[in-house]
């Protein structure tokens, strides 16, 4: 067994603290990172905080992972001793439905997906994630890392870059295509870096006008600021598709109306409570849907992507000791963009 040291979450109303804990002996596919950044998503704090109702504790958060490879399997193939490598939301699914075979392992039919942490595994012991100095993950669940991407701002790629970029592609974001996102936060911005590297016209909205001239320098065309009054009566029916990127409760109906006939609004945050939709703001033959992170394959392909245009993660570092308040400043959204721990400070 590998002795691992990290921070866990013992309960919903208890703040992470010092934790130790032991990781399986590499089996023949896995792959063994010693962890050097660990992106800190709201998820973390959801769920070590009870907010979702699926909470299992200890819970040692994180999924937004990259480290370096201290020791493989005899089977792996993928990488080799050295090696930067990074780990995102799962660690493993069923492999054989459709939706695995098919890439999209997230929405595995069995529903046997593995979460890096906060789910168990084939063998009914509980994951744990990032806040820790290691993790063991079968190599098929582990990514690439190109060695042009700074590891600590491709760390959140993992989690923000991927829960963005998948809906962008899937639903075609590109030249010609009018594409709006929804709140300036760790996954908003990067939803306008991808939509505007796609080459579609990019319109960000938001509350805050201290944010407007960030998010024309991150990718926006233009911004929209809807605490205005009549802020959405210009845009009625202009828009292709619609990313909302918000984690608190909203309503979303004003910007279904935004959108053309079949235009679709697609929702990757996930508010503590259930969104309510006016039948009328659907019923022109608009569409509101979701979208749950990406497939391996499509988050390697992302990575590259990202190599390739130079995307990273807009971040600020921080330490272990400052976890709980870098964790009150994301609630507050208080951060640009995502918050990264440096394990080092472990």
């Amino acid at each position: 067994m590998i002795k691992t040291h990290g921070y866990a979450a013992q309960s919903a109303t208890t703040a992470p603290a010092p934790f130790d804990f032991e990781h399986r002996d590499p089996r023949p596919k896995d792959v063994v990172l010693d962890i050097q950044f660990c992106g800190i998503c709201h998820s973390d704090i959801h769920q070590a905080r009870g907010e979702w109702g699926n909470s299992m504790f200890p819970m040692v958060p994180g999924h937004e992972i990259v480290g370096v490879v201290t020791a493989v399997g005899g089977e792996v193939t993928k990488f080799k001793v050295g090696d930067t490598a990074a780990v995102g939301c799962m660690v493993d699914s069923c492999r054989e439905c459709a939706s695995c075979k098919a890439g999209e392992e997230q929405y595995c039919d069995k529903r046997a997906t593995v979460f890096t942490y906060n789910s168990k595994d084939k063998d009914g012991n509980l994951t744990f994630g990032g806040y820790a100095n290691h993790i063991v993950v079968d190599e098929a669940y582990t990514l690439k890392v190109p060695a042009s991407l700074d590891p600590a701002a491709a760390a959140p790629l993992l989690c923000a870059g991927i829960t963005t970029y998948s809906p962008l592609k899937h639903w075609k974001a590109g030249p010609g295509k009018k594409i709006g996102i929804v709140g300036l936060g760790g996954l908003g911005h990067m939803g306008l870096k991808f939509s505007h590297a796609f080459g579609a016209q990019t319109v960000m909205f938001t509350t805050s006008a201290n944010k407007i001239e960030d998010a024309k320098k991150l990718g926006a065309d233009e911004v929209i600021l809807t605490k205005e009054a009549g802020w959405h009566e210009a845009h009625l029916g202009t828009f292709d598709f619609i990313l909302d990127c918000v984690s608190a409760p909203h309503d979303v109906n004003p910007y279904l109306n935004l959108l053309k006939r079949d235009g679709v609004m697609c929702s990757v945050g996930v508010p503590e409570t259930p969104i309510s939709i006016n039948t009328w703001s659907v019923i022109s033959r608009r569409s509101y849907t979701g979208s749950a992170i990406g497939g391996i394959a499509e988050t390697q392909e992302m990575l590259d992507f990202c190599a390739e245009h130079g995307i990273v993660s807009d971040i600020e570092m921080t330490s272990f000791k400052e976890l709980e308040t870098a964790w009150d400043r994301v609630v507050k959204a208080d951060v640009k963009y995502r918050f990264v721990l440096d394990l080092k400070t472990l």
